[in-house]
């Protein structure tokens, strides 16, 4: 079984209302309460299999993979619940993206997105808030790792800023400076190689990339990104008998 690794119990950066907490609770709940039953299926399935019971075990399983879906389709409202919590305007900067309340695989995917988007805005740098693992099991880091190995990955500099629950990421392949350096909107001096090739496009792609520029980056990460991982997490937790 595949199970995702949870930054921590607090999902929020911000002063959140009780009844948005609660929503964000509910949704991640009722996914482990799926998750425990799926579990439950495939073991009963494995045991009606191994006693010749295949009819048995064949709908044990299908019950078990209904159940995944339900998990991963509530994960999901989650992992979207959350993100456009902590990361509605003005309560972040324009070069900053929230993790809290995502988890591992979760967060791995949208920062891989929020980068791609970035770097195709003219951001130069980008802040992303990791949490310093006050809330998760023993106090350990979780996001972080993984947001480092994604640099890693990348060819990206990276450093924790003063506030250990904060890295900066410098996004033109140059050495990280600690977070000092400055945001360069789209229209600002440099342009990355996939906006000097699109001033080269017809009139009707131009119309179309300043309508990409236009969405909100949370949305465009939302839906860039989530479908994507519950897809991967589907592939890993299911058990063909």
């Amino acid at each position: 079984m595949h199970e995702m690794s949870y930054m921590g119990p607090r999902a929020f950066n911000h002063d959140q209302s009780n009844d948005a907490e609660a929503e964000y609770d509910r949704l991640r709940d009722l996914a482990r309460q799926e998750a425990s039953k799926r579990n439950s299926c495939f073991q009963r399935s494995q045991e009606a299999y191994t006693s010749g019971d295949g009819a048995a075990a064949k709908e044990l399983s299908e019950q078990g993979k209904s159940h995944g879906r339900k998990m991963e389709d509530l994960n999901k409202q989650a992992s979207e619940f959350i993100f456009r919590e902590n990361n509605a305007n003005g309560r972040v900067e324009p070069d900053t993206i929230d993790l809290h309340g995502q988890f591992v695989e979760e967060a791995e995917e949208i920062l891989e997105e929020r980068i791609k988007y970035a770097k195709a805005h003219g951001q130069n740098h980008l802040h992303v808030i990791v949490g310093k693992g006050n809330h998760s099991a023993n106090h350990v880091q979780k996001i972080k790792p993984r947001v480092e190995k994604v640099c890693r990955e990348l060819g990206l500099q990276y450093t924790t800023e003063d506030n250990a629950g904060r890295i900066y990421i410098n996004l033109t392949g140059g050495p990280a400076d600690g977070g000092h350096g400055g945001y360069t909107p789209s229209h600002g001096q440099h342009q990355y190689p996939a906006q000097q090739q699109h001033q080269h496009h017809g009139q009707q792609q131009q119309h179309h990339g300043q309508q990409q520029q236009n969405q909100d980056p949370v949305e465009q990460v939302v839906n860039a990104v989530l479908p994507r991982v519950m897809r991967k997490l589907e592939k890993a937790c299911c058990v063909v008998m």
